[in-house]
């Protein structure tokens, strides 16, 4: 689960030293120093602290405070990006720009006690902390407004669920495990030729997979993952689902030791770039480091026969971040070969958003799962 790493850090309010925790899990780095701030403190000013690296310490009405974090939202996303020649070089300046966003913003601060705030018309919270941070909540915490409504915003989400059609139910996703929102890859999960006694989820998330082979008839099933957060989500929707009598869900750096089957699928994050928290890492991997692993481990798991199916995404070699055919090359070297490339296009709201940075590489996008055998 979520690990509550802390550090004090303190501020200055009405005269009088405050002090609370800082949540290292949930960003590294505190503020290099902290000012209280409240209603009377206009967006300009702001900005020109948050900028400095000051933490903002709001104090008077909480909506106050949610609409100073929309104006700061708007002077940055107001400024159009430097021309740039390339893709990729637009894609670089879009992700400065989106790390400088979430920085900015992440400046203005709530401290809360006993998981509440004393600030005006403040809603409760609480509930969305104990299971954000797995009931490891400090009696004392300061904490960005940003990262707390994305809190209460997951706790809704958990509590609601996401349709998954593919199930005709729902999946719950724990906050800091990356929601199956775009469901076309998981049609190709679905759709795809099957004929497998055995199988493997790797790096399962939310179990959702796993799930969907099971439905599909696949009798066993490991689903792995190396974060204990992810293990619980996905072992709770398996349940909920009615398929833990078929899904095994183990904690595994990818493969379970010792272990094959007839059917090994993964979905590894679709964008070679540095993740910038946590959640991040379902959307990038450095250098592909993970699929690269996946690929050039996979072979030593799969029975004789067998397939591995692996769902990526064009975004990359669109952009510029993969040069073309040099995944094909991987699959190539790690001694696979294609038998099978289905391809759906993406229905999320960014594939038809012209004002998007990357629109030209978004709309031409598709997804892949990529049905693998030994050469």
């Amino acid at each position: 689960m979520m690990k509550a790493r802390t550090q004090t850090i303190a501020w200055v309010q009405q005269g009088s030293t405050r002090e609370a925790e800082w949540l290292s899990a949930l960003q590294t780095n505190p503020p290099k120093w902290l000012e209280v701030i409240g209603d009377q403190t206009n967006a300009d000013t702001a900005y020109r602290m948050a900028s400095e690296g000051c933490g903002l310490v709001y104090v008077g009405d909480y909506q106050n405070a949610r609409q100073l974090v929309q104006a700061l939202a708007r002077r940055i996303d107001k400024k159009p990006l430097k021309a740039a020649p390339t893709l990729l070089a637009t894609f670089h300046l879009h992700r400065a720009r989106q790390i400088q966003r979430a920085n900015i913003l992440n400046k203005v601060m709530l401290h809360l006690e006993n998981g509440r705030s004393a600030l005006k018309r403040a809603p409760d919270v609480s509930e969305a902390l104990i299971q954000a941070l797995d009931g490891e909540v400090p009696d004392s915490l300061l904490i960005p407004l940003q990262i707390l409504q994305g809190m209460v915003g997951a706790y809704e989400w958990r509590k609601k669920g996401v349709l998954i059609p593919a199930l005709a139910k729902n999946i719950h996703a724990y906050y800091g495990v990356y929601s199956p929102v775009r469901g076309e890859y998981l049609e190709l999960i679905a759709q795809a030729p099957l004929q497998a006694r055995t199988a493997m989820d790797i790096g399962t998330g939310t179990g959702v997979i796993a799930a969907i082979l099971a439905k599909r008839g696949v009798p066993a099933i490991i689903a792995t993952d190396n974060q204990p957060r992810a293990l619980v989500c996905a072992r709770e929707n398996v349940q909920h689902l009615g398929y833990g009598n078929k899904v095994s869900v183990v904690e595994a750096d990818l493969f379970p030791v010792d272990s094959k089957a007839d059917l090994i699928v993964c979905n590894p994050p679709w964008l070679p770039a540095k993740a910038q928290s946590a959640i991040e890492h379902a959307v990038y991997d450095p250098d592909s480091r993970m699929l690269k692993a996946f690929l050039n481990g996979v072979t030593a798991h799969l029975n004789p026969n067998g397939e591995a199916w692996l769902v990526m995404s064009d975004l990359a070699e669109l952009i510029g971040l993969r040069k073309p055919g040099e995944l094909a090359g991987w699959i190539a070297d790690a001694g696979l070969e294609i038998v099978q490339r289905l391809d759906t296009q993406p229905k999320h709201g960014k594939a038809q958003d012209t004002q998007d940075p990357l629109f030209a590489a978004r709309s031409k996008e598709a997804t892949s799962l990529y049905r693998l055998k030994l050469q």
